[in-house]
């Protein structure tokens, strides 16, 4: 019956909102003022849900009750949407103010990879080292990414320095480099208040921007680029929302000369 799939179509939603944001149906039981035995009933689409009380659980979900009913109706149709580039590049700044303008979940990949360790990262790279740090990471996306749910994504800046990782990627999402000149990853990262990167190193700067040549070629493997030093935040999320609603057909065109400008970059 339609009403069956309708109602089935907006548990799949309530779910994939909940576990993208790594809540428990305890945790979004208590924002919607619902019932943990309700809830579930919604997400597994046994529960006749009342206008009043999808909207409650929209905004538990930071969502609306619209949003939830096109999702389920499949009248919407956004990709992954996941942001690249070093640290300083804006992806959660970007990515918290797309997700919102887009009624999306925003999701950090390296939270994620934290929460699965039970460790930071400082404390994974130093117990573990950057190999197992990179198992995680993949490990950690195909669980983000497993059900095809829109989200905005922002990756780790060395996701692009792992193949496999990186192509599973750019397979299942629409990859957006934030491209930035090395001075202004330098200025973000301090404002944020964070002066590690001086730190006892008076090479850090020239470190940085070693390490933004070598990576340039495999952020420009993306679907798409945005400069972020041209453009403020605001402006960077109309181009984004712009580059999202163009055609489908129009993708893969503009990954395959993307990824040749790669090839040609990486040429001696």
């Amino acid at each position: 019956m339609e009403g069956d799939r309708l109602l089935a179509g907006i548990g799949r939603g309530v779910r994939a909102l909940r576990t993208s944001r790594s809540w428990t149906l305890r945790e979004v039981a208590a924002r919607a003022g619902l019932s943990e035995r309700f809830l579930v009933q919604v997400e597994s689409g046994r529960a006749n849900i009342s206008v009043r009380k999808l909207a409650a659980l929209a905004r538990a979900l930071d969502t609306t009750a619209a949003e939830l009913l096109a999702s389920a109706t499949g009248e919407r149709h956004l990709p992954v949407i996941a942001l690249l580039g070093l640290r300083g590049a804006g992806k959660t700044t970007i990515g918290r103010r797309l997700a919102r303008r887009l009624r999306l979940p925003f999701v950090e990949l390296d939270r994620r990879v934290e929460e699965a360790a039970g460790l930071s990262l400082a404390e994974i790279f130093a117990l573990h080292g950057e190999e197992y740090y990179r198992r995680l990471e993949r490990e950690t996306l195909d669980r983000v990414l497993r059900d095809g749910s829109p989200l905005v994504l922002a990756t780790g800046g060395g996701i692009v320095t792992r193949p496999d990782t990186f192509e599973r990627l750019r397979r299942r999402a629409l990859t957006i480099w934030l491209r930035a000149e090395a001075e202004d990853h330098w200025n973000r990262v301090v404002q944020q208040g964070d002066r590690r990167p001086m730190a006892d190193n008076p090479e850090a700067m020239a470190e940085l921007r070693r390490l933004l040549a070598t990576r340039r070629p495999l952020y420009a493997a993306a679907a798409h680029a945005v400069d972020t030093s041209a453009l403020d935040p605001d402006e960077v999320v109309d181009r984004i929302e712009r580059l999202v609603a163009a055609p489908a057909r129009d993708l893969g065109a503009v990954r395959d000369r993307r990824q040749a400008s790669a090839a040609r970059a990486r040429q001696p």
